[in-house]
């Protein structure tokens, strides 16, 4: 099962950092947030990523260019007059990742959309390139599996005003809205599992997840969410930036699932 990363819009909130590079490229204990993220899907297993590159993509494409060379130990020889390269050891993970250009000012449906041939017809999961999670991937598929719906959410309780759910009894989804001021609910973390049914939902680059695709499905019956009580804290400003940040240097960073 591919993951899908939402690594493309601008980060105007945390503009001390988005002005030299992606959002989700800002760095958490000298590694980007986006690494965090992938490194906790593959603790359980899932190592292969399409990025929804956008705002800055060659930084993106850069960093894993170099990664497989930074994370080695390597002898250059260039006794022989030419650049011969020796690889002595490697510590890279057992990813396959897939940079995909989807565009400047593409919306979150938008990307998703423009991905779908690196999908192809089986269900995949995604989320947010700007958060970190300590939810159980493998325990949130078994549950998408279980229900037979076209999507599942990550669903946890935060003062942050984000997408709001109203979820019932049965964890389906009744309704999807946008934020609105003193909302204290379940909201939406991203961590998704989505059936490729659901690119029938995404049309254009205009197209936003979070508003037409999401509030159809759950007028459908067709969105469930997976109540997650443990740790979710997304990346928005540099207030949050400095928390992880925090939280990574005192070893205490919940998200952080896999050995050393």
């Amino acid at each position: 099962m591919k993951v899908v990363l939402l690594a493309g819009g601008f980060g105007t909130r945390i503009s001390e950092e988005s002005q030299f590079k992606p959002k989700p490229m800002v760095e958490i204990g000298g590694k980007p947030i986006l690494w965090h993220i992938m490194k906790g899907y593959s603790a359980y297993g899932f190592n292969e990523f399409v990025i929804c590159a956008g705002y800055k993509q060659h930084v993106i494409k850069e960093w894993f260019a170099d990664y497989f060379l930074h994370n080695s130990d390597i002898t250059f020889d260039f006794t022989k007059g030419r650049n011969d390269m020796l690889i002595h050891n490697q510590y890279c993970e057992p990813w396959r990742v897939t940079v995909v250009d989807t565009g400047l000012n593409t919306m979150t449906g938008g990307r998703i959309k423009r991905i779908q041939s690196y999908v192809g017809k089986e269900p995949f999961l995604m989320t947010y390139g700007d958060g970190v999670c300590d939810v159980n991937i493998k325990k949130l598929v078994e549950f998408h599996k279980i229900h037979g719906k076209i999507a599942t959410l990550t669903a946890v309780i935060q003062e942050q005003e984000k997408g709001v759910l109203d979820v019932g009894g049965d964890n389906a989804v009744r309704a999807f809205r946008e934020k609105s001021h003193n909302d204290g609910a379940l909201i939406n973390a991203g961590y998704m599992v989505l059936e490729p049914q659901i690119f029938d939902y995404l049309d254009g680059d205009d197209c936003i997840l979070e508003k037409a695709p999401l509030q159809s499905l759950a007028q459908e019956g067709q969105l469930m969410s997976y109540k997650h009580k443990g740790f979710w804290q997304c990346m928005d400003t540099k207030r949050e930036k400095d928390i992880l940040e925090k939280m990574w240097n005192n070893g205490t960073a919940p998200w952080k699932v896999w050995e050393n």
